[in-house]
């Protein structure tokens, strides 16, 4: 364990260097600067390579690499959608007065990346740190429907009476979502709160975000197809702003 451990903490201090630099890290100087063993030094650093952290140079000096490149330009494209989405995620709220919160996949699971609060105390709830199941969820619904996440096998959740665990009458829903554009859920994950959402697509017709609004069954299950329609309508206007922003 403890060989390991030395392992992890030399490899990470390579990395660390070669990130930090302000141009590419030589073979020799990273064997000169930690004093490691040459060996050592070219064991670990082929590793870093092998799993993408770090990559060479046409002069054969180290940089960082595609993992790096790849998670700062999903991070670039949440921030770039944050900034296009926000009058639409206000608009939404100041119109229904509910929670509105903007979600993107990540993995299996979807992330709420910005919230706008409801205006009732009943109904206030922050979701920016909740780890929701995307089968309980009408914005995880969405993922599943338009593939930007993928339904996992085996057994799914029951978080309450309502929750839909059958994956053939999950399956069935899904369809309905992709039929008129939006999903819903009436106490799948708590009992008493309600949601719909809908898609966002991207500049390339892929859907990689959608909206929800939540809020207590009480206010929202009369209106949820109505809520539904409005953020089609929404959602498609955000598209093609993205679309037209390239």
């Amino acid at each position: 364990m403890a060989h390991g451990t030395q392992s992890i903490d030399r490899a990470a201090e390579l990395l660390s260097l070669v990130i930090h630099a302000t141009e590419p890290v030589t073979y020799t100087s990273l064997v000169e600067t930690t004093g490691l063993a040459r060996s050592t030094v070219s064991r670990l650093l082929a590793a870093l390579e092998r799993n993408g952290l770090l990559e060479r140079d046409l002069d054969g000096a180290f940089r960082g690499g595609a993992m790096f490149t790849h998670y700062a330009a999903r991070y670039d494209r949440v921030e770039a959608l944050l900034a296009v989405a926000q009058p639409y995620l206000e608009r939404i709220g100041e119109r229904t007065g509910e929670t509105v919160n903007l979600g993107v996949p990540r993995g299996e699971h979807v992330v709420h990346v910005a919230q706008i609060d409801s205006r009732y105390v009943v109904g206030a709830t922050s979701w920016m740190d909740v780890d929701v199941p995307p089968h309980c969820s009408a914005l995880g619904k969405v993922m599943y429907a338009f593939g930007a996440i993928i339904l996992p096998g085996g057994s799914l959740a029951q978080c309450t009476p309502q929750t839909v665990t059958d994956r053939d009458k999950l399956l069935r829903q899904l369809e309905e979502v992709r039929e008129r554009g939006y999903a819903t859920t009436s106490g799948d994950f708590e009992e008493g709160l309600d949601a719909v959402a809908a898609p966002v697509h991207g500049p390339d017709g892929v859907v990689n975000a959608a909206i929800g609004v939540s809020g207590p069954s009480f206010r929202l299950t009369e209106q949820l197809q109505e809520l539904g329609e409005q953020l089609v309508v929404e959602t498609g206007r955000l598209a093609s702003t993205l679309k037209r922003l390239g």
